[in-house]
């Protein structure tokens, strides 16, 4: 299939930090993703949180699992839009590396600690992963993956507003990203691809977690009519296959919207180039604005019955306690970091050096090890049974 113009073309790519020699048998961007799947921080993501605490049941999706299915529905996307998929695919897999253990209730515990020191985000986290931290080649720290993969990481959902996070600025000086203006359409899809693919699981794990029920999703937009569709075409189907074909129709519905919008803007626009769309000042990969209006209800709906359900609120409470005390533990005895981080500790010239060493361990964490070091270093805290205590 022919590449559209505005496709990112690898052969005109922008190259990388550290020149070095190209695959004779991989696009640059098969080579990115294959970095980014073998790096120890992907690996790590198994046993971080979406939405539940990593023991808190087997079939709930992981950071891992999510990023596999962003990625899945990424090279859907993208194909069916004549982009480039291996650059969209590298992004997709990289987006949630900087996460910090226990989803956005670590990072927002650590950004609160590092407030005195810049903050904290996870997407400048896995810029930061991605050029610095994964530490494995002998000529260069980071992956050096190409700076069309590192654009897409550090700006799919848009624009950086200033100031810049401190690690997209530390970076930005010695490889300027250009975060002022859009990224490709392959880091867009890769954001929409993001947003379909949690919509769809939360909800999934949310029924599977009992927090709302089948009846409950079957009165909110979209999934109304999804369910009407299947009760009709298999009158009495088992409740367990009736809802699964209903969110599968649910999740072509979503995927379909982006596909035939975006499509849309792209003919509307008619860039000849992927910079016509880094300069376009709008995003080209949306969701219509009728089903984003319903898709903010059912997100809404998942706040209130899931991300603030009182099980999860419960556990939300005891693993910030947990970040609260580890990471001044860390900064008064940083002798407990692992040897392998007491040189750059050794050469800190400040306080602000240090919490950056401290808030890099800990946000590399994975839930289970955050648990066991809390409790092996301090103790004191013991973590509530979760969603799956009473089933």
């Amino acid at each position: 299939m022919m590449a559209a113009p505005y496709a990112t073309n690898p052969a005109t790519a922008r190259g990388r930090l550290y020149p070095e020699e190209e695959s004779l048998f991989r696009s640059p961007f098969q080579r990115d993703r294959d970095r980014i799947i073998h790096a120890s921080a992907f690996r790590r993501l198994k046993h971080k949180t979406q939405v539940f605490i990593e023991h808190e049941g087997d079939y709930f999706r992981t950071r891992l699992t999510h990023s596999i299915e962003v990625a899945q529905v990424a090279r859907t996307v993208s194909a069916a839009l004549d982009l480039n998929a291996e650059l969209t695919e590298a992004v997709a897999l990289a987006h949630d590396l900087g996460h910090t253990p226990f989803g956005h209730t670590g990072e927002e515990a650590l950004d609160r600690l590092m407030q005195p020191y810049g903050g904290f985000d996870h997407n400048a986290q896995a810029l930061r992963i991605v050029t610095d931290l994964e530490r494995h080649y002998a000529e260069w720290d980071g992956l050096n993956l190409t700076w069309e993969t590192l654009e897409g990481i550090a700006k799919h959902n848009g624009p950086v507003p200033k100031p810049y996070p401190w690690a997209l600025t530390a970076y930005n000086q010695r490889h300027d990203l250009e975060l002022d203006t859009h990224a490709s359409s392959e880091a867009q899809v890769a954001a929409l691809s993001d947003d379909i693919a949690y919509n769809n699981h939360d909800l999934h794990d949310g029924l599977r977690a009992e927090l709302f029920s089948t009846d409950e999703l079957a009165e909110l937009p979209v999934l109304k009519e999804c369910f009407e569709r299947v009760d009709a075409l298999y009158p009495g189907l088992n409740y367990y296959r009736r809802r699964h074909e209903a969110l599968r129709r649910f999740f072509g519905v979503l995927v379909e919207d982006v596909i035939k919008v975006s499509r849309k803007n792209l003919a509307d626009f008619n860039p000849a180039t992927v910079d016509d769309i880094r300069h376009a000042g709008r995003m080209m990969i949306q969701f219509t604005p009728a089903l984003w209006t319903d898709l903010k209800v059912i997100r809404q709906f998942l706040f209130e019955r899931m991300y603030r359900a009182p099980a999860v609120v419960e556990m939300r409470h005891a693993v910030t306690h947990m970040i609260d005390e580890l990471f001044p533990f860390y900064q008064h005895n940083p002798g407990e970091l692992p040897k392998q981080w007491r040189k750059e500790v050794a050469e800190a010239q400040n306080d602000e050096a240090l919490a950056r060493i401290v808030a890099d361990y800990i946000a590399g964490m994975t839930d289970r090890f955050a648990i066991q070091e809390h409790t092996r270093l301090i103790g004191g805290t013991s973590v509530p049974p979760g969603v799956t205590g009473g089933h």
